[in-house]
């Protein structure tokens, strides 16, 4: 199968490791929190929440090491105060994320974002990379009743933009998130972040890149 991206009506970014290298900031963010809760995270442990809200990574880890804890929405706050100081000292786009959307902008193609993060930790990333303006809307899975791999918030952003789920193009790094595009009926481009390319699953995905610049060049 050929990518054309005059066979679609919008675009939809995921926002962790397709926009921002985000992920090392989650562990750092993820350790230092679950540290004072008496649990040390490895990178195989990392592994296995990435693409998950926030809410429900908190939740597993709370189940998994017995923290007992009964007000999981302060962990929350913890580690999402964390991740707003940490964008905001590290406001780097991924190489390849401001010529694309410069691209897409270019030849009037909407572009849609929907995410696992919080409504607070899009708005950093937006502010800090500076790439708002690119956004025709924006949307976190936390207003979602389940997120990825449920399809909702990706059909909730189809649904604003008003396009077809069919002619929406996914763009993500994730077992999760490409699970949740297909469910949406939804063509997945997966340019997959380092450690997820051990999971065979990612073949799921209907198109595959190293990188977005190597996605750029297939699209112009």
């Amino acid at each position: 199968m050929n990518l054309e991206i005059q066979d679609f009506d919008a675009v939809i970014f995921d926002m962790d490791g397709v926009l921002i290298d985000s992920e090392p900031l989650w562990k750092i963010a993820m350790e230092e929190v679950f540290s004072k809760l008496g649990s040390t995270l490895t990178k195989s442990d990392f592994q296995k929440t990435v693409g998950l809200r926030i809410d429900e990574v908190i939740h597993f880890w709370n189940l998994h090491e017995n923290w007992g804890v009964t007000d999981e929405s302060e962990v929350e706050e913890q580690i999402i105060a964390a991740m707003e100081k940490l964008i905001s000292e590290n406001p780097f786009p991924l190489p390849g994320v401001i010529d694309t959307l410069n691209y897409l902008q270019s030849i009037n193609m909407p572009i849609g974002l929907a995410t696992s993060s919080s409504s607070r930790l899009i708005r950093v990333v937006m502010e800090s990379l500076n790439i708002k303006s690119y956004f025709t809307f924006t949307h976190s899975a936390e207003l979602e009743h389940f997120g990825k791999p449920h399809p909702a918030v990706y059909l909730s952003v189809a649904k604003k933009l008003i396009v077809y789920p069919e002619k929406c193009l996914v763009l993500e790094d994730s077992v999760n998130g490409i699970i949740a595009g297909k469910a949406a009926k939804m063509k997945v481009v997966c340019i997959p972040e380092k450690t997820h390319l051990v999971d065979p699953r990612i073949i799921l995905a209907d198109f595959q890149f190293d990188t977005m610049s190597a996605f750029l060049e297939t699209i112009r």
